[in-house]
């Protein structure tokens, strides 16, 4: 099969969708492997690696035309539509949810595009999703604790307080994946920690693996409105796959936080939880909206794009190598979480929730 890793375009993507060693990898299985020249560039992989690994060095319109299967970080934007074609399998973070122009896009070319963030095991487990879940979280607090510095428009707190000084107050908004890495992220560096949680079986699962300075609470209006009106650092973590997330704060809520606080809407992706959340990028990651800092950057792992890329090639790679393998159809007969994970296929919208959200049909 022949496969295309275009450059991202994404403002602030710097994450790549296959490392030369993938790359290798898909050479050796007898695969032809185009990359679109300083596609890694932001992720220090430079083209001569990934000719060392066996791939072809291209342009932009050379890699969408010359291939089966395109692999993205990053969802497509407007000026790449025109490259879609009948027959194309694209691999990217989608978020279709809360993007009617690309769903619509993706439905009228007839491409097969599967999203990262729904391949789906039977348990529930989103394997694709996992490793950026893990740094956004880990992220979302390192980020929360520099916002609150008075420089950076914040309260003027540390996180972790000193002796003889309270630490900060965080609340985690969600007990997922971001939330659990937040909450050890923050537990380490000394805040005090509250996660709010609707699962009675994760919110034992937390409690067994963090412990330790540290509240879990089930999450209830009452309880996420009373625990966030005296936090320093909101983190939003709440996620149903390929659903748009629903608001569970409200601006008069977030009114009512002190002055300055800082909220990190990891959420952001699908829509965001919080209602004064607004998409922002790495370029302009902040703003001020009722009094509080706002951090809702889409993409949040490509702050570390090195960390970022490494650890989204390993866990995808097998996945391309099934497609590539197999073709789309046949990979899916095989696989029924990468069958989750197809959004749109050859003009139907397939994945329910991203229906919903677009009130069409399945």
């Amino acid at each position: 099969m022949r496969i295309g890793i275009p450059r991202e375009t994404k403002v602030g993507e710097y994450r790549v969708a296959l490392t030369p060693a993938g790359v290798a990898a898909l050479v050796s299985a007898g695969h032809e492997v185009f990359v679109e020249s300083l596609a890694g560039q932001g992720s220090r992989l430079d083209d001569d690696r990934y000719k060392a690994a066996g791939a072809g060095i291209a342009s932009a319109s050379e890699v969408w035309a010359n291939s089966d299967l395109v692999l993205k970080v990053g969802e497509p934007i407007e000026r790449e539509y025109r490259f879609f074609r009948d027959g194309l399998v694209l691999f990217a973070f989608l978020h279709l949810a809360t993007n009617v122009a690309l769903t619509r896009a993706l439905v009228e070319s007839r491409v097969t595009a599967v999203a990262y963030e729904t391949v789906e095991q039977c348990d529930g487990t989103l394997p694709l999703l996992v490793p950026m879940s893990e740094i956004a979280g880990r992220i979302a607090v390192q980020t929360g604790a520099a916002l609150l510095e008075k420089a950076q428009g914040g309260r003027g707190m540390l996180l972790g307080g000193v002796p003889g000084v309270a630490p900060s107050k965080v609340v985690i908004l969600g007990g997922g994946v971001v939330g659990y890495n937040a909450a050890r992220v923050a537990r380490r560096l000394g805040a005090s920690v509250t996660i709010l949680e609707r699962s009675d079986s994760r919110l034992r699962h937390l409690s067994s693996v963090i412990g330790g300075n540290l509240t879990i609470l089930q999450s209830s209006q009452l309880e996420v409105d009373e625990a966030i009106v005296s936090a320093d650092l909101v983190v939003g973590a709440v996620l149903v796959p390929g659903a748009r997330t629903a608001t569970i704060v409200q601006r008069g809520t977030v009114g009512e936080i002190k002055p300055r606080s800082v909220i990190v809407d990891v959420a952001i992706d699908q829509g965001g939880c919080v209602e004064t959340s607004i998409a922002t990028t790495h370029a302009v990651p902040t703003y001020i909206a009722e009094g509080v800092v706002h951090y809702c950057v889409t993409n949040m792992p490509s702050a570390v794009p090195i960390t970022s890329t490494v650890a989204l090639s390993n866990v995808s790679l097998p996945y391309f190598m099934k497609v590539a393998q197999y073709g789309i159809e046949g990979a899916i007969s095989r696989d029924p979480a990468l069958a989750r994970g197809v959004n749109v296929s050859r003009g139907r919208l397939l994945h329910e929730a991203v229906a919903a959200a677009h009130r069409l049909q399945s």
